[in-house]
């Protein structure tokens, strides 16, 4: 018999001073029996930092949703999409392949990447000369050690708020916080 998904929600506040974008974001978010917390948080901080492109980029004429994720490796982890029903934006969390990501690519306006965990610098160094001619791409690198702050948020029902200022995400909740810098590599 196949686990079930484990649902959480979170109340979302988005406090984006780098794009003056501030709103309220009620999720939900399926997690993968297979799925850590730690990778679950990462998809809801990729959500957090490209929330303003709900506005910059499609005039609050689209929708900014969690992807099946692990349950469909075709499918993004967040995902932009705009009333035409087409994808603005895919994002895509952990370490993928550059098929997949060549994949994202070609059904995407554009792709960015969140690596994340003690072994994406080696999978970084793998992969970096195999993604130079996707142009749509961006691969972002998300500390290890704001990690465990990160995991610690994660409940089932969750009351967050995230605030950007200079790049940075110091994301806060019931039971702390966690601050992160994203490095970009590409």
């Amino acid at each position: 018999m196949a686990l079930k998904s484990t649902v959480y929600k979170a109340a979302l506040g988005v406090a984006d001073i780098d794009h003056g974008y501030y709103a309220d974001h009620n999720l939900t978010l399926a997690r993968h029996p297979s799925e850590t917390d730690e990778r679950m948080m990462v998809r809801l901080v990729a959500l957090a930092l490209h929330a303003h492109e709900l506005q910059t980029r499609c005039n609050g004429d689209a929708t900014l949703s969690f992807g099946a994720g692990l349950c469909d490796p075709d499918d993004p982890d967040v995902v932009l999409t705009d009333f035409t029903g087409a994808k603005r934006l895919w994002i895509e969390v952990g370490q993928p392949d550059d098929k997949a990501l060549s994949k994202a690519c070609s059904k995407a306006e554009s792709v960015v990447v969140y690596a994340y965990g003690p072994t994406a610098e080696v999978w970084w160094k793998g992969i970096e000369s195999k993604l130079t001619r996707m142009d749509k791409l961006q691969v972002w690198r998300l500390p290890h050690a704001a990690m465990a702050g990160l995991t610690a948020l994660a409940e089932r029902s969750m009351q967050l708020q995230a605030t950007i200022q200079e790049g940075h995400l110091m994301l806060t909740g019931g039971t702390g916080s966690a601050e992160i810098e994203a490095q970009r590599w590409r």
